[in-house]
């Protein structure tokens, strides 16, 4: 049986939510940073935790602006 990467209790076949390539139960598939609830398929992945897209996925890995606009005002990590 297969066991949940967040609480690393076993995940049962009608509580589970495959994601990452690992099996979750449904309330343990929150996003790293603001801890809200996601649902599978709808979420960004970085290292291998879950993000939700918008705010958190973009606010910490996506371009940082500056400047006034323009292609070089981003820079990318």
């Amino acid at each position: 049986m297969p066991k949940c990467p967040s609480c690393d209790k076993e995940v049962y076949f009608a509580e589970r939510v495959s994601s990452l390539g690992k099996d979750w139960h449904r309330p343990c598939l929150k996003c790293e940073k603001c801890r809200k609830t996601l649902s599978a398929g709808s979420h960004a992945e970085h290292d291998g935790k879950p993000y939700c897209n918008n705010p958190c996925y973009s606010a910490m890995f996506g371009p940082k602006g500056f400047g006034r606009g323009g292609a070089e005002s981003h820079s990318y990590k």
